[in-house]
């Protein structure tokens, strides 16, 4: 493909002139907060972005880009760190007004667009008493983080969000629109469910529902640093036999100014362990007893709240246009060794606004089969984040807090087993071929060759055409 280097913006018109949608170009008033994206680090300059209202604009959008010999990118939610959304000199397919989520509360399935949010995701589904699996931050969007996977409070109950994917509405390559599901495109539909957006511009995903609250019982326990060993190893040991309706994640930072922590508390190392039971209300009181009486905790705020609610809880912590930078391994259990990497490194956090989520898998996620989709490792116990964030005045700064998250990193390699693809950051082509399993990655590499054989869809973790 040619990169446009001096892009003439008047190619751009008559793409403009047939979308429902618009076109936004370097001298559109709109154009700088258009092209941003939830990580402030990332500042790219697009050629153009085609804001997409529906499956014909997105077809459009990508016909275009084949036609000029444009690079192109995909912006669902924009919330992956390493800002795979955007590009330099090339054509933003942007999704993010398609945010519909047509919920059948008598097939329990919800429709949901390319667009869409987690926040949309929950607030139309549990109107129904109702939920698929979201992410940990109701801004991410949820069709992105399907596609990787999708990881959240629910998984242990419900399984990932891809597990309760059934059919996929993608406009190809070439321009033209498919439908995958087990019946339509089958190689399709397996790849669409763990290769993230190798495939297509898919632009609504069918899930199937199931029960949830309207309420849980949800929130946090906290513990000072100290304790730190201790609760990590006791969260190893709670989980391993937990019932389904249990999910937890730790997460290590240093204590916000926030009243639920005393002032003594406030700025100095912690961990927190983030519960969500989603079962009998009753039950989860009785099961999260020893969890909550456990060491010395410096607070409790677990308490029966709205599931909505409870899933933008974290929301607060990582706002759109801080910097953001970090990596990820995927654990086995909890041993001593791997609890000392990880409280040494705590103690040498180098801002207030990192944090470091280490997610318990388990439950009915590590009961579906590992050929099932191409997400791998179901038997893995843990996921751990390695997040920097710093202000975007502090931009100064960002070498001193990547070089904590390599250090961090780097003393955990020999204890990974691969990595989450939604996790990827600046090494996403370096590591993409960790976040699979051998099979995968050649049942990967085969759809690809038939979907997009020149690699047309490359701004992500790219799985090359075999």
């Amino acid at each position: 493909m040619t990169t446009i280097t001096a892009p003439d913006t008047s190619a751009f018109e008559a793409l403009d002139a047939s979308l429902t949608g618009d076109v936004v170009v370097p001298e559109s008033p709109e154009y700088d907060a258009a092209r941003r994206v939830w990580n402030g680090e990332v500042d790219r300059r697009p050629a153009a972005i085609a804001r997409c209202r529906g499956v014909a604009d997105v077809m459009a959008a990508v016909r275009h880009a084949r036609d000029h010999d444009l690079p192109a990118s995909v912006r669902g939610g924009g919330h992956a760190v390493a800002g795979h959304a955007v590009l330099d000199d090339g054509l933003v397919i942007d999704l993010s007004g398609m945010t519909g989520a047509r919920v059948d509360p008598v097939a329990r399935t919800v429709q949901l667009e390319g667009g869409a949010l987690n926040a949309h995701l929950d607030r139309e589904t549990q109107a129904f008493g109702l939920a698929a699996t979201g992410g940990f931050v109701s801004h991410t969007g949820a069709v992105g983080l399907t596609l990787g996977g999708g990881i959240g409070h629910l998984m242990r109950r419900l399984g990932l969000a891809v597990d309760a994917v059934r059919g996929a509405d993608v406009v190809t390559a070439d321009g033209t629109f498919v439908r995958a599901s087990a019946e339509e495109n089958p190689d399709l539909f397996w790849a669409l469910r763990g290769g993230g957006g190798n495939f297509g511009v898919v632009t609504s995903l069918t899930m199937d529902l199931q029960p949830l609250g309207p309420q849980v019982l949800a929130g946090l326990v906290a513990w000072p640093a100290a304790q730190a060993d201790a609760v990590l190893a006791f969260m190893r040991d709670f989980v391993a036999d937990a019932p389904d309706e249990l999910g937890l994640m730790a997460n290590l930072r240093l204590a916000p100014p926030l009243p639920l922590f005393p002032p003594e508390v406030q700025g100095t190392p912690i961990i927190a362990l983030v519960v969500t039971w989603s079962g009998d209300i009753e039950a989860g009181e009785r099961f999260l007893r020893p969890l909550r009486a456990f060491g010395t905790p410096v607070a409790d705020a677990i308490t029966t709240k709205a599931y909505t609610a409870h899933q933008k809880m974290l929301d607060a912590a990582v706002p759109h246009g801080r910097h953001y930078y970090w990596k990820s391994h995927r654990l086995g259990p909890l041993t001593g060794e791997v609890i000392d990497v990880i409280c040494t490194h705590l103690g040498s956090i180098t801002s207030p606004m990192s944090s470091v989520p280490i997610f318990c898998f388990g439950g009915a996620m590590a009961r579906v089969p590992e050929d099932a989709t191409a997400f791998p490792h179901r038997d893995a116990a843990h996921d751990i984040n390695i997040v920097a964030s710093w202000l975007p005045e502090q931009a100064g700064e960002s070498d001193r807090h990547r070089a904590w998250v390599r250090g961090f990193f780097d003393a955990l390699a020999p204890h990974s087993r691969g990595v989450y693809v939604n996790f990827t950051s600046d090494d996403a082509q370096s590591r993409v071929r960790e976040a699979y399993s051998p099979t995968q990655w050649d049942r990967l590499r085969a759809a690809k060759t038939v979907w997009d054989p020149t690699n047309f869809f490359d701004r992500n973790a790219n799985i090359p055409p075999a």
